[in-house]
């Protein structure tokens, strides 16, 4: 029996989830099944109370080449109507996923090597922190097939990295490597291959000892800035602290600082 499409795995004592797309053959390209066992372990660690960081992977030596093109030519085959059917309810799938990514109150890392194209773009961009290999290559992809994007590629490209090197980078379909996704903003660190994993880790399980909901809270303040005025932000900002007043983790916080001791938040 082949292995599933995405594997999930939770380490209790770091508190960090582990998702990794499990396609390694096709370079993790994304089919139907990888679509819904992503969204369905997405979901999971979302309401996983033991779960307080998620990093997303994927198996083989790549992160995702996109969307699996035998999968899709063969969707062409059906008529016009059922075709449609086929690609929106593909694209929902990936569209619940990447929001609840967003939404979450949770820091998502993505862990990223090779292959970074497409729909894993998309999927990269919709963490809140990216870790890269050195030998990671980023490219939207899409125009190579005749497509637009989708899973918010072209909502989170140009707040990242500004109109005019959106256009370009989604226009042209060129290949990035990871020092210049890393001057664009687009990813955050890179290291070696043989680094990834341990620099992921530590990173993952430093925010998962953090004040996660302080963090969550966070997390939301910053996504939802672009959409609001500044009097809306600082209200949003306000009642975000005064929430934040509230959890046991502000008093520990606030009594580590005072006696210059490390605080040992609870997530709460």
């Amino acid at each position: 029996m082949s292995s599933p499409a995405v594997l999930l795995e939770t380490d209790r004592s770091s508190a960090v989830a582990t998702i990794t797309l499990n396609r390694p053959r096709v370079l993790n390209a994304l089919n139907h099944e990888l679509s819904e066992l992503l969204q369905d372990a997405v979901c999971r660690v979302e309401n996983d109370s033991d779960v307080r960081a998620i990093v997303i992977r994927g198996a083989g030596g790549n992160f995702m080449a996109g969307g699996d093109i035998n999968a899709f030519h063969a969707a062409l085959q059906h008529d016009e109507s059922n075709r449609k059917i086929y690609f929106e309810r593909f694209i929902g799938e990936v569209n619940d996923t990447v929001t609840r990514i967003r939404r979450m109150h949770k820091p998502v890392v993505a862990s990223v090597a090779g292959a970074v194209a497409g729909f894993g773009f998309s999927l990269m961009n919709s963490c809140d922190l990216v870790v890269a290999a050195d030998d990671s290559y980023f490219t939207m992809a899409y125009r190579n097939i005749g497509a637009s994007p989708d899973g918010s590629g072209t909502y989170g490209l140009p707040r990242v990295v500004g109109t005019k090197r959106a256009m370009e980078i989604a226009l042209l379909g060129e290949r990035i490597d990871a020092r210049r996704a890393l001057d664009l903003g687009l990813i955050n660190w890179v290291v070696s291959k043989e680094e990834l994993e341990m620099a992921t880790h530590s990173r993952a399980t430093l925010l998962a000892r953090g004040p996660t909901r302080a963090l969550g809270r966070t997390k939301c303040l910053i996504n939802e800035s672009l959409g609001r005025s500044l009097s809306e932000q600082l209200q949003a900002e306000q009642d975000s602290f005064s929430a934040c007043s509230g959890d046991e983790d502000f008093a520990i916080g606030l009594e580590a600082f005072l006696k210059k001791q490390n605080a040992e938040f609870k997530g709460c």
